[in-house]
């Protein structure tokens, strides 16, 4: 039977705060692991009002302290930006605090471009992207060869077991460098639109299985596919809720034209223009919208296309209660 995991955005509803928006994703991943749910990551957003997270790391510690069996992700932490060595200290400190649940997903996301010059002030360059990766697969394994640049060198804490290692990817490209390297492989359905990204999809993943090469991260070819989702008990209340994620997905201003994740009635309130109805029209193919059943069929096919093991769930509705029960009813189906 296919895993479930949550992928949430600490989100801010309206009339709510950064400081409740925290609190509620650690009760999220306290319900998702009540009802059995595999794992449970934090997005990383830099400059968003309405997402509260920009820290992955700091998120999972207080989430995995605050849980029991549920495994704790990233999804993802932005390696472009940051030292593979301080990552991987930050990977062992939490796999030394709670071994065998720790999940260090990554991604080549940079950003705005603001976000990117913030992150990287100063800095003469980047890392060749499959270069960082390499190197978090060496540190975090005691692997650093007497070639590699550091050589001698070791990430603290020593610990005798590995976080797994997950490539959060939209590329052939990715999920090759992701089975040269034994990490699992998540193809994201929800950052752009398009239809022809499903057979990229599928490609990718066929690829990264007859590739995969086994390693201390992953034993065996892993995948798992990454849709935002939106349910409700009957499809037209489901659409409902769809209206908020649908204005939300046009990303107007960089995605400060509104400080807080929109109600269906301030998406309801805006006045669109042809354009944006297209748009609309097109972010449709990043989501999956319905009732229990309608959900489950759409669901079914995009496990059956890509063969995964898992599903990564990213239920990016308006308000708390709404994706509680929007939790529980996935649960329901799997």
């Amino acid at each position: 039977m296919v895993r479930l995991g949550i992928l949430d955005y600490a989100q801010i509803d309206e009339g709510g705060n950064a400081r409740q928006a925290l609190a509620d994703s650690v009760e999220l991943a306290k319900l998702a692991e009540s009802l059995g749910y595999e794992r449970f990551w934090m997005a990383e957003h830099h400059n968003v009002p309405a997402f509260a997270c920009s820290s992955p790391e700091m998120m999972m510690m207080r989430i995995a302290d605050a849980t029991d069996r549920i495994r704790v992700g990233s999804g993802g932490v932005m390696l472009p930006h940051y030292s593979p060595y301080k990552v991987a200290e930050n990977f062992r400190m939490l796999e030394a605090a709670h071994p065998g649940r720790i999940d260090l997903g990554i991604g080549n996301t940079i950003g705005t471009p603001i976000v990117n010059q913030a992150l990287n002030e100063k800095k003469k360059g980047k890392l060749n992207y499959e270069q960082s990766i390499t190197d978090l697969t060496e540190y975090l394994s005691d692997q650093v060869g007497e070639d590699h640049r550091f050589a001698g060198i070791s990430a603290n804490p020593v610990i005798p077991t590995v976080p797994q290692m997950w490539a959060l990817s939209t590329s052939v490209r990715s999920a090759k460098m992701a089975a040269k390297l034994g990490i699992g492989y998540t193809f994201g359905l929800f950052p752009a639109p398009g239809v022809d990204k499903f057979a990229i999809g599928v490609e990718a993943v066929e690829a990264y299985r007859a590739e995969f090469e086994s390693s201390p991260f992953m034993p065996e070819p892993t995948v798992s596919i990454a849709p935002f989702i939106v349910i409700a008990e009957t499809n037209e209340l489901a659409e409902a809720y769809a209206e908020a994620l649908d204005f939300w997905l046009l990303g107007k201003d960089q995605f400060s034209y509104v400080k807080e994740f929109p109600s269906v009635e301030t998406a309801r309130a805006y006045n669109y223009s042809d354009e944006e109805i297209s748009t609309i029209e097109e972010n449709r193919t990043r989501m999956i919208v319905g009732d229990p059943a309608r959900v489950k069929e759409q669901l079914e096919g995009l496990i059956q296309d890509f063969k995964a093991d898992e599903v990564l769930l990213i239920p990016l509705m308006p308000g708390i209660e709404v994706r509680r029960r929007a939790i529980g009813l996935l649960a329901e189906l799997f």
